[in-house]
């Protein structure tokens, strides 16, 4: 499958619209995916089409937090990632979750990497329509969402050498257990040793940009593990 089957739509959410990409069968449970730092390039656009072809089938949908831009090194990325409206960013998901269900999903789940990890957390807590979620190491900041309020059930996962302190790091994985433990609903915190940050991208390019950013762990099998912890989760919740 090539990211030319992802199809570009419009969402319109109070007084403005932005790009969404969906893709995947159109009675399907849906997952919104949420982008890393980049914005919605190559990788996560690489994620939307492998959670399409899951089975039993799921419909993907990437919403285009950045409006377009996308930071091609790591200072445009930061430089994008300190500038986004973290508030108008959930409400971007809870306008990709209401668009879902409109459109022939009965459950919805979300999932994101990096700062989409952060989001998913948060989107556990503050977007309504939710089944599940599996965010992928990033812990949304105090004063967007407290986790120990999450209102379904969440996965997360985390490598061990993770080295963004605060973020995504051993120890916010480990406060994040914690904080997922208070809040009475289902959870995972899944850590994997020997792996560093961004493991989930293991494309060509993903792999090289990881190398450039001084991660040269080798997070294929990681990787391939995190996925069959992600369809099982999304499987069991998902379901109708």
């Amino acid at each position: 499958m090539a990211a030319s089957e992802l199809k570009k739509i419009q969402i319109q959410r109070e007084d403005t619209t932005f790009d969404a990409y969906v893709v995947g069968k159109d009675d399907a449970p849906g997952i919104v995916v949420i982008q890393e730092w980049w914005g919605v390039d190559f990788e996560i656009k690489n994620h939307a089409l492998k959670i399409s072809q899951l089975q039993p089938g799921y419909k993907a949908l990437i919403p285009d937090l950045y409006r377009g831009k996308v930071g091609l090194d790591a200072a445009e990325a930061k430089h994008l990632m300190d500038g986004l409206d973290w508030p108008g960013a959930v409400k971007d998901i809870q306008a990709s979750v209401n668009w879902l269900k409109a459109n022939g999903s009965h459950k919805v789940g979300v999932t994101g990497y990096c700062m989409g990890g952060a989001l998913t957390i948060a989107s556990s807590v503050l977007v309504s329509g939710i089944d599940a979620g599996v965010a992928f190491y990033g812990v949304p900041p105090p004063q967007l969402a407290d986790p120990s309020e999450a209102k379904v059930p969440i996965q997360a996962h985390f490598g061990e050498l993770d080295s963004v302190v605060g973020f995504s790091d051993i120890k916010a994985a480990k406060a994040l257990e914690e904080k997922l433990k208070a809040s009475g609903k289902p959870f995972e915190v899944h850590v994997y040793p020997g792996i560093s940050h961004a493991f989930m991208n293991t494309s060509p390019e993903g792999v090289e940009r990881r190398k450039v950013l001084g991660m040269t762990d080798d997070s294929e099998a990681a990787a391939d593990l995190a996925w069959s912890r992600f369809q099982s989760w999304m499987n069991r919740y998902l379901s109708d």
